[in-house]
């Protein structure tokens, strides 16, 4: 089966990660210093790719390599230290040369952690707890000499599973 064409895209279900705002994350004030959030943001993509049975290890010693070229991040409110934060990923454009993913951060209650399953895939009243901070990344796949290179050649294994996460097919 062929992807969607850029009209059609659908964005992938959200996949999640939770922890604790470390101390040495937070500034003198006890808030999270701004640059903190892009950390998250990769674990959030490290953590979606690890759940669809991958590690960007593996896609490195295959020779694949996925830079960000773009960012957008918006601060709504800050998150502090020893708050429990959830980061919500998800897949919003994908093709054998580029993907894109957006993120939420959000404070959660340990009721609301504990509610999380397969209910939050795709929300229908929106994602829980306090919105902190939302964006996007852009990134394009390129190889060891740092040139585009086809997903869909140089790792098909991995390009089904993220295409078959984006069509819904993969849970």
């Amino acid at each position: 089966m062929t992807l969607p064409s850029k009209d059609e895209w659908r964005p992938s279900r959200w996949y999640w990660t939770s922890f604790r705002v470390r101390y040495q994350e937070s500034d003198q004030m006890g808030v999270v210093y701004h640059a903190n959030y892009l950390n998250w943001f990769e674990m959030g993509r490290t953590e979606m790719i690890r759940e669809l049975g991958f590690s960007y290890r593996g896609m490195e010693e295959e020779g694949v390599l996925l830079p960000v070229v773009d960012l957008d991040i918006k601060y709504r409110q800050p998150a502090r230290y020893d708050d429990l934060v959830t980061v919500f990923t998800r897949m919003t454009a994908f093709s054998p040369l580029r993907i894109h993913y957006e993120y939420e951060v959000r404070l959660l209650s340990g009721q609301e952690l504990d509610d999380l399953d397969a209910s939050m895939m795709f929300p229908e009243s929106g994602l829980p707890g306090a919105l902190l901070t939302a964006g996007a990344t852009r990134h394009v796949w390129l190889n060891r000499e740092w040139k585009p290179a086809r997903l869909d050649k140089c790792a098909p294994k991995l390009y089904d599973a993220l295409k078959d996460t984006l069509l819904g097919r993969k849970e």
